[in-house]
């Protein structure tokens, strides 16, 4: 699955929040960041700085690989827990549908 957009990152990491029963308080505190900040980026915002981004996901427990082939972490372990990126973006883009 790719994440196109802003928005697809923050849905993502909303989904994957709430998933483990974190509010975004608690998320803020772990990463390190405002509750702004996770409100934010759970929003879409353009301009998280990829870092921050990158601390996130890897917080929520979230690996992310590059390419269709890519290779396996060193050791051959998947890195963080399977997430259903197809089903938490349909559900996102489901929404948004509803809305308008």
């Amino acid at each position: 699955m790719r994440l196109r957009t802003p928005s697809d990152i923050g849905a993502l990491i909303r989904e994957r929040r709430r998933a483990l029963g974190l509010d975004q308080r608690t998320l803020a505190l772990r990463v390190g960041v405002s509750r702004q900040w996770i409100v934010e980026a759970e929003g879409g915002k353009r301009g998280a700085p990829v870092g921050l981004v990158l601390r996130t996901l890897e917080t929520l427990g979230v690996g992310l690989r590059a390419g269709e082939d890519a290779a396996p972490a060193p050791g051959g372990r998947t890195v963080g827990a399977a997430v259903d990126i197809d089903g938490i973006l349909a559900a996102h883009r489901r929404k948004g549908v509803a809305k308008r």
